[in-house]
């Protein structure tokens, strides 16, 4: 691997990433440049390879340290293209942890892209093809949430539909601050916040209780 392109992951360099899991970064970023020509994974403006890195998976791993390592899964909601669910299969493969990553993606395509990730690179990933919002009783450990669907939605989602889970995280954007604050007046949260190592305004919450207010 060229020094160019450690250089891009230096931002990771915190998180004591292996050789291995930079080299599967390196096959699933080519694998979605190819599959993104046929069908739209992700939008054009950050399908180049620098822009995937910077924007896709740099963001996407930075949320291991918040991910309970303890449970036999984790759970991303509306995977898409895999991020984050595919990048943190990644890294508990690098990590030898066996926990099962589900992936729920209800388009037919990007299902079928998610396991052909799963099936070169060998993760530890379960994929259903399935609208999230019609199962019920689900259990997990950590649950991502990542452009999927605004924060008031995905904690009905979780409330309605999850009988137990650990924690869920978020990607904050930079109207994230005024989302957060208006979701916390129907809900009390204990929770947490972390910088974004992608964009300044940007940030992370990891969620470990929530409630409805009456």
């Amino acid at each position: 691997m060229d020094q160019e392109i450690l250089n891009f992951y230096s931002r990771l360099n915190h998180l004591d990433v292996s050789r291995e899991t930079f080299l599967d970064f390196e096959n699933y970023i080519s694998m979605i440049i190819k599959k993104n020509k046929k069908i739209n994974l992700i939008g054009e403006k950050t399908a180049s390879k620098k822009a995937i890195i910077e924007r896709h998976i740099i963001d996407s791993a930075q949320i291991i340290d918040f991910i309970d390592l303890n449970c036999d899964s984790t759970t991303d909601l509306g995977s898409g293209a895999g991020m984050p669910g595919i990048i943190v299969a990644i890294m508990l493969k690098n990590m030898k942890n066996n926990m099962n990553v589900n992936l729920y993606e209800k388009s037919y395509h990007k299902s079928y892209f998610l396991k052909e990730v799963s099936e070169k690179l060998k993760l530890n990933t379960k994929i259903f093809q399935k609208n999230i919002f019609e199962i019920k009783n689900l259990e997990t450990g950590t649950i991502m949430s990542r452009a999927f669907k605004p924060m008031p939605v995905v904690l009905d989602l979780v409330y309605e539909n999850f009988s137990k889970f650990k924690n869920i995280i978020f990607f904050m954007g930079k109207s994230g601050k005024n989302v957060f604050e208006n979701s916390k007046k129907n809900w009390n949260l204990e929770y947490t916040e972390k910088k974004s190592l992608t964009n300044e305004d940007s940030f992370l919450i990891n969620i470990k209780k929530i409630k409805k207010k009456l």
